[in-house]
């Protein structure tokens, strides 16, 4: 285990955050010992899956004095605040099922954000073995047809087809509720409900398990983050330019407007709208673009 020596007696630890529940974290060192951990001064913006350095205290707990550079972070924001995911993760996978239905605005979102962030996305359309499974799946063709991976599964019976898009890289599924994230966390992690079960009752916090990121390990190289189901993802964050960057069907013609400043919503000669009314743009996705772009415009204002 590295340890990098303090000033007094002490000994700095490095580690990672599996679990968070407010201002207490659960900590996983190198060699497997976790330690609960509460947050040196006010600092509230710590997630899972962030690395951080810590001083124990002896007796199983720690204080976490620092992190360190994110590779990536997950987030969404309104006009209000901002809620972090999760951390350093490599791939968003975005779960979604025919029933309860999903809400392709919401996906939508994901995908901005994914694209935004520096990490790849999937699209898992679960329970479909569902008569209903049909016309979810002809709904996610377009996202297909971007480049977008979508692989089709039922939890409760078989998982395998997923397991090739998580191996050797971390993961985080989000996705509105009832999608059967967690049967598909219980499903690739056989003692994933005992693991939560010891985290909450470690840190005290009773049954966590649909309102915070929890960190599990299915093999040395291989990790997801099951996130808590979501209704709406801001994307307050994002400024116009961004958000349009955020649509890789639009990074070709995005130098191809008239006007320089062009938002793409009802300029003239607009090179979106152009490729749009060409067949290159789908008329759904510069609709989504356009009600976003208006949300980020009254937002900033």
């Amino acid at each position: 285990m590295a340890r990098v020596k303090t000033a007094g007696e002490r000994a700095t630890l490095q580690g990672r955050i599996i679990a968070s529940y407010g201002r207490r974290h659960r900590v996983e060192l190198p060699d497997g010992t976790r330690l609960d951990c509460m947050v040196r001064g006010r600092r509230r913006d710590l997630v899972c899956g962030d690395r951080v350095s810590l001083v124990p205290d002896g007796s199983g707990r720690g204080v976490i004095e620092d992190v360190a550079p994110r590779a990536t972070l997950l987030y969404r924001s309104d006009s209000h605040r901002e809620k972090l995911i999760a951390a350093n993760v490599t791939q968003i996978v975005i779960v979604v099922a025919p029933l309860p239905p999903f809400n392709e605005d919401l996906v939508n979102r994901c995908l901005v954000a994914a694209e935004h962030g520096g990490m790849k996305a999937v699209i898992v359309l679960n329970k479909s073995d569902l008569p209903e499974s049909a016309g979810a799946r002809d709904a996610l063709v377009p996202y297909e047809k971007l480049g977008y991976r979508v692989v089709a599964i039922s939890a409760k019976r078989d998982v395998g087809p997923l397991r090739d898009c998580l191996a050797g890289v971390v993961s985080v599924l989000v996705g509105q509720s009832g999608m059967g994230k967690s049967t598909i966390v219980n499903h690739l992690v056989p003692d994933a409900a005992a693991r939560t079960a010891e985290i909450s009752a470690a840190l005290g916090s009773g049954r966590h398990t649909t309102t915070h990121a929890q960190l599990y390990r299915i093999n040395p190289e291989t990790e997801i983050i099951d996130s808590p189901g979501m209704q709406i993802f801001g994307l307050h964050h994002l400024s116009i330019d961004e958000a349009a960057h955020a649509f890789v069907e639009f990074r070709d013609d995005l130098g191809r407007c008239r006007f320089r400043d062009c938002r793409h919503l009802d300029e003239p000669g607009c090179g979106i709208a152009a490729a749009c009314e060409a067949g290159a743009i789908a008329p759904d996705r510069l609709a989504f673009y356009r009600k976003l772009a208006r949300e980020l415009t009254r937002a900033t204002r």
